[in-house]
């Protein structure tokens, strides 16, 4: 018992930071909205029920000219629809209402809506749609009828306890009072037949529809009826993650679903999660090191009540250390989303940077930033040398981010050569970079190659080209070229392409290297089969024929020498079907043989065998009983 209890305290202590977080990564922001707002706007132009009754929920029409021809459209769309009864009921009252339309709703479909609640509903989801559709048209439902629609759901749940059944049930007990209240007991039977995906997410077998039907009904029920919160503060991080994941829904009610459940998980004050992320590319420049922070809720909004205390801990991601244990993180007085931390003091260095971020010790969050430096040129030598070195180099100096006036000149018996050393501007500390390159290009004929500059035991970057051995790279085109050094790095926020110089390139040949083009149809290409093996001789044929034909001429040559003893042959139907169909049986091998392949044989060797099978069966049971008979009469 107690290794037991020591396992599960170390499992609590090790899941404990998680439960704690109550932080997602991200939130649906403007122009999620905006994209969501669109589909709600697509909705009204659809030829689905559906789809106008939700856009109608979520925008209001003002334009009259636009609600007349959608309140008779609506009509239409009702008559035609092949929704059940009460579920089209509810999407055109609904619809109605909304649009505010002029024309009155018939009569007798209000009638028949008034008297379902008396009839024995079929389903949890039906109740749900009658007793919402009496909702919308501002029908109280009476006592009496409460408690004979909790009567029928209980049993109604009785049979079916499917997650659809409970959802809808959920959703409609607060609008049937205190005797609903049974229903509470059931909502921890919906919750753990939820999925967890990859420990990240958690959802319903249904999808979007089902998850969202059960969680804003679980939390509406809890609420209600004064229960527990339905969800852990872990799992209300996972739903948030699968509603989040959703965003790119394109129906107008998975939209609104979307986010009356977002509305829904954010309003639970103790479980609810909340979105802390980087504002920006999380870059920052090494001279004004500004940590932008966004704390808001899952819809984008600030926190209500705002954090008392943001504060975060700065660590160096390279070698693990703490630049600082607790930086104040404060609020934008003009934005209450935004919170901003100054770590110009902590002078950090080129690099990559964690902030493990807390707010009021509840909401925690781990961001990644990366912090940018700054490359500068310390020294750039360039010049041309003899490919035998017989002589010495002529090297030059050149300053950031001027040109050498000097045009150099180099023809196949030298080489060009480069140095620069790279040092970090706040350190001086000599620097590697991921793009070092140098670039030879020609304006003449608008034609360019590129070199790679690779970094030497001394931490500078050379680049050494034989002129001679190069000028197949260049087609041999002589002239002029310009020669750039690029610096570029993630990490550097000055990287750059500098002119260093011209250089005059010769070469021994000038050759114009032209592409090979092919006009005119290719040569026909004739399929040609494998040339058959050559035939053995005739001889050959006729012995192996003679040695398969040998056993049958034996049996009439033994025949005739023992004789045969046909005094049991009778003209049976059974002794004339078996050897018939033996008979069969070898002429079928001989056609074979002749012309046949294997599948057509056995196709015709299947019946006639069957045929032998029952005739032979039958011959021998009849010369058993003949032969059992004699014996008896012996």
């Amino acid at each position: 018992m107690f290794k037991l209890g020591l396992v599960i305290f170390c499992v609590l202590v090790a899941t404990g930071p998680t439960w704690s977080a109550r932080t997602v990564d991200s939130h649906l922001g403007q122009k999620d909205l905006s994209r969501l707002q669109k589909v709600f706007v697509d909705g009204f132009g659809s030829s689905d029920l559906q789809s106008i009754f939700f856009s109608s929920l979520n925008i209001q029409l003002t334009d009259a000219t636009q609600k007349e021809p959608l309140c008779k459209k609506i009509a239409t769309l009702h008559s035609e629809s092949k929704l059940n009864s009460f579920e089209k009921d509810y999407y055109y009252i609904g619809a109605s209402r909304n649009l505010g339309c002029s024309a009155k709703i018939d009569e007798s479909l209000l009638s028949k809506v008034y008297g379902s609640l008396n009839a024995e509903l079929g389903s949890s989801q039906e109740i749900f749609y009658r007793v919402v559709t009496h909702k919308v048209l501002g029908v109280e439902v009476n006592e009496a009828t409460q408690g004979k629609l909790v009567k029928r759901l209980q049993e109604l749940l009785k049979k079916d306890d499917t997650l659809s059944g409970l959802g809808y049930a959920f959703n409609v007990a607060p609008l049937l009072g205190a005797g609903a209240s049974f229903i509470a007991n059931r909502v921890e039977d919906a919750i753990v037949q939820a999925d967890e995906v990859d420990g990240k997410l958690l959802q319903f077998e249904g999808g979007l529809s089902i998850t969202s039907l059960i969680i804003n009904g679980a939390f509406g029920v809890s609420k209600t009826f004064e229960k527990p919160v339905p969800v852990t503060a872990d799992q209300a991080v996972k739903f948030a993650n699968y509603f989040l994941s959703r965003r790119s829904v394109q129906t107008a009610k998975g939209a609104h679903v979307l986010i009356e459940a977002l509305k829904t998980i954010s309003g639970a004050d103790k479980i609810a999660p909340v979105c802390v992320q980087l504002i920006g590319n999380g870059q920052l420049d090494a001279q004004s090191p500004t940590l932008n922070v966004a704390v808001v809720d899952l819809l984008g909004k600030p926190l209500s009540p705002a954090p008392k205390a943001v504060n975060a801990k700065v660590i160096r991601k390279k070698d693990s250390a703490v630049l600082a244990d607790k930086i104040t993180v404060a609020s934008k007085s003009s934005d209450k989303t935004t919170y901003v931390a100054d770590l110009a003091t902590l002078k950090p260095t080129r690099g990559v940077y964690q902030a493990e971020l807390s707010a009021d010790g509840v909401y925690t969050q781990t961001l990644q930033f990366k912090v940018l430096g700054r490359v500068k040129v310390q020294s750039l030598e360039v010049g041309i040398a003899e490919s035998d070195a017989s002589a010495a180099t002529r090297k030059q100096s050149v300053t950031y981010p001027g040109k050498l006036q000097e045009v150099l000149s180099a023809d196949s018996t030298q080489k060009l050569l480069l140095k620069a050393v790279l040092v970090d501007e706040s350190t001086s500390k000599p620097l590697a970079v991921h793009q070092a390159f140098v670039r030879l290009y020609n304006k003449k004929t608008d034609k360019e190659i590129i070199f790679v500059a690779e970094q030497d035991s001394s931490k500078a970057y050379k680049f050494d080209m034989d002129v001679g051995n190069n000028g197949k790279n260049f087609n041999y085109q002589s002239g002029t070229y310009s020669i750039y050094l690029t610096v570029g790095d993630s990490s550097l926020s000055n990287s750059f392409e500098w002119l260093v110089a011209d250089v005059q390139l010769k070469f021994n040949e000038d050759k114009e290297v032209k592409a090979k083009t092919t006009s005119g149809p290719l040569p026909e290409i004739i399929h040609q089969f494998r040339v058959p093996d050559k035939r053995p001789p005739r001889i050959v044929s006729d012995i192996f024929t003679g040695l398969c034909i040998t056993p049958l001429v034996l049996l009439f040559v033994f025949w005739g020498k023992l004789g045969i003893n046909v005094s049991n042959l009778t003209l049976s139907p059974s002794t004339i079907g078996f050897h018939l169909g033996f008979g069969g049986i070898l002429v079928l091998f001989f056609v074979f043989w002749l012309q046949l392949n294997m599948f057509q044989t056995l196709r015709l060797l299947i019946p006639i065998a069957v045929f032998t099978f029952l005739a032979g069966n039958r011959l021998l049971r009849r010369l058993y009983a003949q032969r059992n008979s004699k014996a008896s009469a012996s």
